[in-house]
């Protein structure tokens, strides 16, 4: 009994908390100013990608189709993991990787087809919402 009344006075003291996180998840993702990816003399489309507490800087990429894309991926937190996510629904592409706090990873994939598709994170501590859930959302524009 005494363990049934802790356990419901330590929900009745975050619910508040979880509740003002779960607000977050509504706000729309308002994203920073279209950047093109450069290509090097060798042809590979090259950009460094900041990671930080639920954000992507920069977070609007744009890309050509066909050319190779290498994007270095580097965590800025130094507790909370996140991840780089982009996956186009048709199949066309798919690009999933890892990055732990204050670590640094090289993702490399070749778009094929133009479009349009969502970045995001989907790391999550349970019950409180994604990463996504709060702003860390991005986009890519393949041309």
């Amino acid at each position: 009994m005494k363990l049934t009344k802790c356990l419901a006075a330590a929900l009745l003291m975050t619910a508040p908390f979880v509740m003002t996180s779960l607000s977050h998840a509504t706000e729309p993702v308002k994203l920073g100013p279209p950047v093109v990816v450069p290509a090097s003399a060798d042809g590979v489309q090259r950009m460094k990608v900041i990671l930080d507490s639920y954000s992507y800087q920069p977070d609007h990429l744009v890309v050509e189709a066909g050319k190779p894309v290498e994007l270095t991926l580097t965590s800025v937190t130094t507790i909370t993991p996140h991840n780089f996510i982009i996956k186009d629904p048709a199949g066309s592409l798919s690009v999933e990787s890892d990055v732990s706090a204050g670590k640094t990873v090289i993702v490399t994939f070749t778009p094929t087809r133009p479009g349009s598709f969502d970045i995001y994170c989907d790391k999550r501590l349970w019950p409180f919402p994604s990463h996504r859930d709060k702003g860390m959302e991005g986009k890519l524009e393949v041309k």
